[in-house]
């Protein structure tokens, strides 16, 4: 009699966890699976998880989201067409160069992308950037790493902070480093340590809200010759040990959900 009331109890509690997962928005759904999207974009999702991580922070297509520095775009192919009728879709770039490579996939998908709105960041000029306190959400990926490098870490925190409308969400996605890793120099490796962007962000004035593991990969050593861009998609040491590194696949990253305080 106690097996089975344990059992049930256990089953229960499962049950409820299951419950508790956010259901991802259909609407999301069919962002990520628009024939918009870059073929070689799409088979990254296996690793990337892009409905599991957008409803993780709660974005919704009537939000301002300010995507920071998307490079070539693999986030922007989604978030665009997802808040383009209802919402506000910021990318933030670092550069002119940038800044026209967004431009380009503007110009070649005006249906898709055409209410993408620009902005600076780091912002030199405040007209250039984001307004302050505009923002539902502001999401990053796997740039913190860039930041410290280049000695402008709690600049990037600060200025995302102030973006924020008071109870916005900041979604940071970094390759972790273990927090007893030895003889691998952070953000060099490409790999952060949780503790560091947790410190990062709990300075700029955010509150750590929740985190996931479902950008995590066990498979990860972190200890490449050429840091994380020894891995895929990158794969820095060419075809020296690719099966290898195409087996472990993309990084080990951390997940981490912050909210900036209502007044």
């Amino acid at each position: 009699m106690r097996y089975r009331l344990a059992a049930f109890a256990t089953f229960a509690t499962a049950a409820a966890l299951v419950a508790a997962a956010p259901a991802v928005d259909p609407a999301l759904t069919a962002a990520i699976k628009a024939p918009s999207r870059t073929p070689a974009n799409v088979a990254r999702d296996t690793y990337r998880h892009p409905a599991e991580t957008l409803t993780f922070f709660g974005v919704k297509p009537n939000q301002t989201v300010v995507e920071i520095w998307p490079a070539a775009g693999w986030y922007t192919e989604i978030l665009a067409p997802y808040l383009r009728d209802k919402g506000a879709y910021y990318a933030a770039v670092p550069t002119d160069k940038a800044r026209a490579g967004m431009q380009k996939l503007i110009d070649g998908n005006a249906a898709a992308y055409g209410k993408i709105k620009l902005a600076a960041f780091p912002t030199p000029v405040p007209t250039l950037g984001v307004p302050a306190g505009s923002a539902d959400v502001v999401l990053t990926f796997r740039n913190v790493h860039n930041w410290m490098g280049a000695g402008a870490g709690q600049t990037a925190f600060d200025q995302m902070f102030a973006m924020l409308k008071p109870g916005g969400v900041l979604g940071v996605v970094e390759h972790r480093l273990p927090e007893d890793a030895k003889g691998i120099t952070e953000a060099e490796s490409g790999y952060v340590k949780r503790s560091t962007v947790i410190a990062l962000a709990t300075k700029a004035g955010f509150k750590l809200a929740g985190e996931s593991q479902v950008n995590a990969n066990p498979k990860d050593t972190h200890d490449y010759p050429k840091g994380v861009w020894t891995l895929p998609p990158n794969y820095a040491e060419g075809d020296k040990d690719r099966a290898k590194y195409a087996a472990i696949g993309e990084s080990d990253r951390m997940t981490l959900k912050f909210v900036k305080p209502a007044r």
